[in-house]
């Protein structure tokens, strides 16, 4: 069938072009959105062109409708910031404050047990000095070596990764790929 000007539908014939119902075709000609050629018949392209006009035809938004569309997309950018922080934490790339807090904390505890060591690590040694600046040479040089210790301090993603895990109740650490081929 050569499809032309001319080519005459009926309804479900054109509601099966248009991918709608049949009722639906009946709708929008009742509303004068779609004109037949006699009852139930229609002229394919005047049709399909009718349709296609009306589909994108802007329609003014109801004020309800219009805070309706911008609360749903409030929603799904929100939606999607939180999935995207959620990936980089789980990629290592961004830490909760709460974590960071923590091994924070975990970091000045060492530095206070350390510091806590020193006079008990000194005692015996500076009470057998009997000269003040043998004292402060040896207390200099403990502290020293309480401040090299700590340079050795490194980030350790792992560490990170079990407070998360440990956080959102996941299992055991599993080994990352990367980690593997190390």
């Amino acid at each position: 069938m050569k499809i032309d000007a001319k080519t005459e539908v009926n309804s479900t014939e054109l509601a099966t072009v248009l991918g709608v119902s049949a009722r639906r075709i009946q709708q929008l000609a009742q509303d004068g959105i779609l004109r037949t050629k006699s009852r139930g018949k229609y002229f394919l392209t005047d049709a399909v062109q009718a349709y296609m006009d009306y589909r994108t035809r802007e329609k003014p938004l109801s004020e309800m409708d219009e805070k309706r569309q911008k609360a749903e997309l409030t929603m799904k950018q929100a939606k999607a910031t939180m999935a995207a922080l959620t990936a980089k934490e789980l990629q290592g790339k961004m830490h909760r404050s709460e974590d960071v807090a923590a091994m924070t904390e975990d970091l000045i505890y060492t530095i206070r047990g350390m510091l806590l060591a020193l006079p008990g690590r000194l005692a015996i040694d500076a009470a057998n000095l009997a000269d003040p600046s043998e004292v402060s040479t040896l207390i200099r040089q403990e502290v020293y070596s309480v401040m090299e210790e700590l340079s050795q301090y490194k980030y350790d993603s792992t560490k990170y990764e079990e407070r998360v895990r440990e956080r959102m109740s996941w299992d055991k650490v599993e080994p990352r790929e990367e980690d593997e081929m190390e």
